[in-house]
């Protein structure tokens, strides 16, 4: 009996030790200091040029005819955006999330989409000459929209369009 109740006993006092860690040491573990958060945001025709916009957040935001040209957005998310006619060319979009975005008539020549998850989204009269979607996430419909005008070979990653999509 005196061995099931101290065990008892410093079961609560292991739980009450990590309690009071947890209260005096608030942080999340995962969270960024530094992160780019534009949630939300009008950015319209907004200027990203040549960026370094890893990891940042752009979930909502409003990007008709903005420049990310050359833009580094590796694991960026950019969630329910609307980037008509953007300029992503040669843009690095590797492991971004792009679910639920219209990217209608944007310019992704030779952009970077290497395991990115491009669930949802639109990419009607988009310029895809040289984009990478090798290990990407695409819905079939768009893929095999993608795959009519698909060309190019990606400058940096030397992957062939229609082969980073799997078209026939």
């Amino acid at each position: 009996m005196k061995k099931i109740l101290l065990r008892f006993l410093t079961l609560i006092l292991i739980l009450m030790l990590a309690l009071f860690w947890v209260i005096i040491n608030p942080k999340p573990a995962f969270a960024q200091v530094n992160t780019i958060n534009y949630n939300n945001a009008s950015l319209e025709k907004r200027d990203f040029s040549h960026a370094d916009l890893v990891g940042g957040t752009f979930v909502a935001a409003e990007m008709r005819g903005a420049n990310f040209q050359g833009a580094n957005l590796t694991n960026a998310i950019l969630t329910k955006g609307v980037l008509l006619k953007a300029n992503l060319a040669d843009a690095n979009l590797t492991g971004a999330l792009v679910d639920r975005v219209t990217l209608d008539g944007a310019n992704l020549k030779n952009a970077i989409f290497t395991e990115a998850t491009l669930t949802r989204s639109r990419f009607y009269d988009a310029d895809v000459t040289g984009a990478d979607f090798t290990d990407a996430l695409i819905d079939r419909y768009q893929v095999s929209l993608l795959c009519e005008r698909a060309d190019g070979v990606n400058p940096v990653t030397g992957v062939a369009t229609r082969d980073s999509l799997g078209c026939k």
